[in-house]
């Protein structure tokens, strides 16, 4: 039964992230023509999923997360099964999908970036450049929010960073 439910959600989400709206444009066309920055050449030439942005800490309450060179196992195991509740229907671990895969996101993506998509993707999306070409990359299929908390968001980053 829980399975109907997140397919009908799926499919919700899939339709309201690609309806039209806005005079016949797309969302994603939409989306490009909202979005203030423009691409360097770099970010033009290598798909947002495949870009390195280290440096970019995104928007959002997490400003600065230096990490333990330890991984915390108890911490990874609440990352993985939250990941797999929450996140696998769009996810998955080994290749694209509706969304991008973790895998290796931790050589991409600064901790904090990471924390910040979880914990609030609409806000990402409307003012990190990254994540807008993300969200044109993989068709204007949002993230959804899933309202998690910040230690919940930590759990799934010490997760990733097992991948």
């Amino acid at each position: 039964m829980k399975g109907i439910y997140a397919i009908a959600f799926l499919s919700a989400l899939m339709f309201t992230a690609c309806s039209g709206g806005g005079g016949g444009k797309s969302k994603i066309d939409q989306i490009k023509e909202q979005s203030k920055m423009e691409p360097t050449e770099a970010e033009s030439n290598v798909p947002a999923s495949e870009r390195i942005t280290l440096d970019n800490k995104g928007v959002g309450p997490i400003k600065d997360l230096p990490l333990p060179e330890t991984i915390d196992q108890e911490m990874v195991e609440r990352g993985k099964t939250l990941f797999n509740t929450n996140c696998s229907a769009c996810h998955k671990v080994d290749k694209r999908f509706i969304g991008p895969s973790p895998k290796g996101i931790m050589q991409r993506r600064s901790p904090e970036w990471i924390m910040n998509m979880i914990l609030d993707p609409q806000l990402m999306v409307e003012q990190d450049r990254c994540a807008k070409d993300l969200l044109v990359e993989f068709n204007g299929a949002a993230m959804a929010n899933q309202n998690m908390t910040e230690e919940q968001a930590r759990d799934i980053l010490e997760y990733f960073r097992t991948l």
